[in-house]
């Protein structure tokens, strides 16, 4: 059973299908209580970091998240979801997050670009928006899924900050969009992900299994 935060922000019930599709049970709630006790948590998030911290706040979801965490159970955190694992956010002014990770989120640099096949730059829009393959590392959360920067899946994204993590060890995958980003990010039994598996067709639907039936 996941437990889906239910904080009014995300893309709760194309999740929620998501994990059915693969045959696990999803309780969405905003209740405190069942947060607290729940088996496996997973925290969506879509917009602005400030918006969705005030949200949780205003809701008192920090503290059954921060203590569910801190008992041991499983949380994965999704697109602005991950972001909120680490420490602060630079979005719209200093933002503080669930401290869960160290690090901060930041704006995509302005001047992105890539190569083209005439050798020629071509310019990148912010936000990044689109596939993009996710090279990754050794993790039990990535089964079936690893790859390098030539063979690993694409996963669909849409964002304008990523996270930079202090710890390199807690970057499980990177993707690439005019400069390296962490994409899959996890600690002990905290993980995020910064594109939307539940739009990443059969990567993004192993990827949520393989959360749901992980072994600790």
């Amino acid at each position: 059973m996941i437990t889906l935060i239910d904080y009014g922000i995300g893309n709760l019930r194309s999740i929620e299908k998501a994990f059915n599709a693969v045959g696990v049970d999803v309780l969405r709630t905003d209740d405190p209580e069942r947060i607290a006790q729940a088996e496996r948590l997973a925290l969506p998030g879509v917009g602005a970091f400030a918006a969705c911290r005030s949200e949780l706040d205003r809701r008192g979801l920090v503290e059954p998240i921060l203590n569910a965490v801190q008992s041991g159970t499983p949380l994965l955190g999704i697109c602005v979801g991950m972001q909120l694992l680490f420490d602060a956010s630079e979005e719209m002014g200093e933002t503080p997050g669930l401290g869960l990770l160290p690090g901060r989120v930041v704006r995509f640099s302005p001047d992105l670009t890539e190569s083209t096949g005439d050798g020629q730059p071509r310019r990148l829009k912010v936000p990044h928006m689109g596939w993009s393959r996710v090279a990754s590392s050794n993790s039990k959360l990535l089964d079936g899924l690893d790859g390098d920067s030539d063979t690993a899946p694409h996963y669909y994204f849409v964002h304008s900050y990523h996270a930079a993590a202090d710890n390199p060890s807690d970057v499980l995958g990177w993707a690439t969009y005019g400069e390296r980003f962490p994409a899959i990010v996890g600690r002990e039994r905290v993980f995020g992900v910064q594109f939307h598996p539940e739009k990443s067709q059969h990567a993004g639907l192993r990827l949520l299994q393989n959360f749901a039936t992980l072994s600790f």
